[in-house]
């Protein structure tokens, strides 16, 4: 009886996998891991430094002391400068693939559809015109048979 199972369950996993959406998740994991090395390098080496022009290059040492007193581990840090890192690799991330991947895809996308829809209004218009030419041609023989007919 799992010989019989065995197909179907094999057959049922390979459905899953042939899924447009799984392979476009796998896809969107790798491209999203590269990605983020790209993003993470840009913000070491362009905004951290610029922002260290100001003060350090490291935004993680940017932190503001809650205690009368902050050495080393003792007192109470507010590390705001790994969030701003943080915010600002959100953006970065963000505005590059909006622009760099989503603005193009469903400009793309709308140009095919614009295509699509053109195509299908065009081969509405040429049935319509067999569907009339066909009418025509049926009117005709109706007329034909009739004029014949009244001849005999």
């Amino acid at each position: 009886m799992s010989a019989k199972q065995e197909p179907s369950v094999w057959q049922g996993f390979k459905a899953f996998l042939m899924r447009g959406n799984v392979v476009d998740l796998a896809v969107a994991v790798v491209i999203g891991a590269a990605f983020t090395n790209i993003v993470n390098s840009v913000v070491k080496g362009i905004i951290n430094p610029l922002v260290g022009a100001i003060g350090t290059q490291n935004l993680d040492n940017y932190s503001t002391c809650l205690s009368p007193s902050c050495k080393g581990t003792h007192g109470i840090q507010l590390m705001w400068g790994s969030v701003l890192g943080a915010a600002l690799t959100f953006v970065i991330t963000a505005t590059v693939v909006y622009f760099l991947m989503v603005l193009p895809m469903s400009k793309y996308l709308a140009r095919q559809e614009a295509r699509k829809k053109a195509r299908a209004g065009t081969q509405e218009a040429i049935e319509v015109t067999e569907l009339e030419v066909l009418k025509e041609i049926r009117d005709a023989l109706v007329a034909q048979r009739g004029s014949g007919h009244d001849e005999r």
